[in-house]
């Protein structure tokens, strides 16, 4: 079975007492209602009669109930499934939203990044709309002028900062948007996930930017798909789904309950080792092979998935055992082979795995149309996340030099739940000892 968010029901409102000095964001009882219309002609039934206790269509609560407080000086990041109302609350919260019912509270300049080029007028150049969106945000002419150099500069996008910004890619909105966002002293800063579209470079200035601007006393309130990021930038991060607050409290724990619900366990019966590789398609995964190579003297067939309990799963706990078999067919007669599964993290850097070459277990000889079935247990000593398989068979001379059968790269994403147990990305043995002078 797949276990799945619970369906939750309104919660009763909640009294807040009032915010103290430090409160920066006060959110109460929040909600956002939508009214969906089954056909055109209802929404304009709706405007015309619903003063007469007449309504048309049904309501659809994108936001209920939600409530939370942000202190000055707090990194607080918001994470859930698509749809679950992130960018909802972040709208309302920036003040571009009305919310249908509840209150919320900002204090002091809000700088808030919703989506790629929001505040920007296309027709104008990056530097007239930086002007433009430092006078929105209360910056006198003067006070741009001494920024705008900084601005430029952490923007980085040249000679374009002149030109129209309808002519600029994503990422160039992405840069100035940020750019601007973080240069005007804001009391708080809103960041939703438009940091996405820029590159690994730009991210990671952005991030740095982002705790520098949190260790001067600045606010950070954002939306992240990066769990990885949330972890490492956060101190309270808080879990959306289907518009209500499931949780909130210490990253680690959140980002826990967010892939719970997002993946979920896949349990089934225990297979035998006999059915795993005949009738039985019990923990059989999909692959993606848009991304193969190889010269075709072999192909990888079928691959199974299943946790150390051995129960088909793509979702594992922190320190736990993955059990991975595969069918192997080759097409020619090879003097010997190897075969690697290998763990890479979203970047492509890869973490792990394993490989009978580094084993020294180098299997000999194998013949046109034969079929070699393979087990491999793994022990996922890895930060909770998620990774990507990477599957091959070649001849390895040395490790630095191979001759590729066929491969499969990040053919597979498998998910890791759990307290973090070790300091870092991946466990190191290691020996310590501290001694007194």
């Amino acid at each position: 079975m797949t276990v799945s968010a619970p369906d939750i029901a309104p919660q009763e409102t909640t009294l807040l007492s009032p915010p103290t000095d430090d409160v920066v964001i006060s959110v109460r009882n929040v909600g956002k209602m939508y009214r969906i219309y089954d056909r055109p002609q209802d929404r304009l039934k709706h405007m015309l009669l619903w003063r007469f206790g007449r309504h048309y269509g049904r309501e659809f609560w994108a936001l209920r109930n939600v409530s939370f407080e942000v202190r000055r000086g707090e990194t607080v990041g918001i994470i859930g499934r698509n749809g679950s109302g992130k960018s909802t609350l972040l709208q309302i919260i920036a003040g571009t939203l009305a919310p249908t019912e509840g209150e919320v509270q900002v204090k002091g300049r809000v700088a808030a990044l919703l989506e790629l080029g929001s505040g920007f007028n296309p027709e104008f150049t990056g530097r007239e709309n930086v002007y433009l969106n430092g006078a929105i945000l209360g910056l006198s002419r003067e006070e741009i002028d001494a920024r705008f150099d900084d601005i430029a500069a952490f923007a980085d996008i040249g000679e374009f900062i002149d030109q129209p910004v309808k002519v600029y890619s994503s990422g160039m909105y992405a840069r100035l948007a940020f750019a601007v966002s973080v240069h005007v002293n804001p009391t708080v800063l809103i960041v939703d996930e438009a940091l996405s579209v820029g590159d690994v470079f730009f991210q990671s200035r952005c991030i740095r930017k982002m705790r520098e601007y949190v260790g001067e006393g600045g606010t950070l309130l954002f939306v992240t798909h990066d769990t990885y990021a949330l972890e490492k930038i956060c101190s309270r991060a808080i879990l959306l789904e289907k518009g209500h607050k499931i949780s909130e409290g210490c990253p680690s724990d959140v980002v826990n309950s967010y892939y719970q619900i997002n993946y979920g366990l896949i349990v089934e019966e225990e297979p035998s080792e006999k059915d795993v590789f005949n009738d039985n398609n019990a923990g059989m995964i999909s692959l993606r092979r848009d991304i193969a190579s190889g010269d075709g003297s072999a192909y990888i067939e079928e691959v199974y998935l299943y946790d150390e309990n051995g129960n088909p799963s793509s979702t594992f706990l922190v320190g736990s055992w993955m059990d991975l078999r595969m069918k192997i067919r080759f097409y020619r007669d090879l003097p010997e082979f190897d075969v690697g599964v290998g763990l890479r993290d979203k970047t492509g850097i890869l973490i792990g795995g394993s490989h009978t070459f580094y084993a020294r277990k180098t299997v000999h000889q194998a013949q046109k149309g034969d079929t070699w079935f393979i087990h491999t247990r793994i022990k996922l000593l890895l930060s909770p996340g998620t990774y990507l398989l990477l599957l091959g068979v070649a001849r390895n001379y040395s490790s630095q030099v191979w001759e590729e059968y066929y491969a499969v790269w990040d053919c597979h994403a498998i998910h890791i739940v759990g307290a973090p147990q070790f300091w870092g990305q991946a466990f190191l043995p290691s020996e310590i000892k501290v001694f007194r002078a």
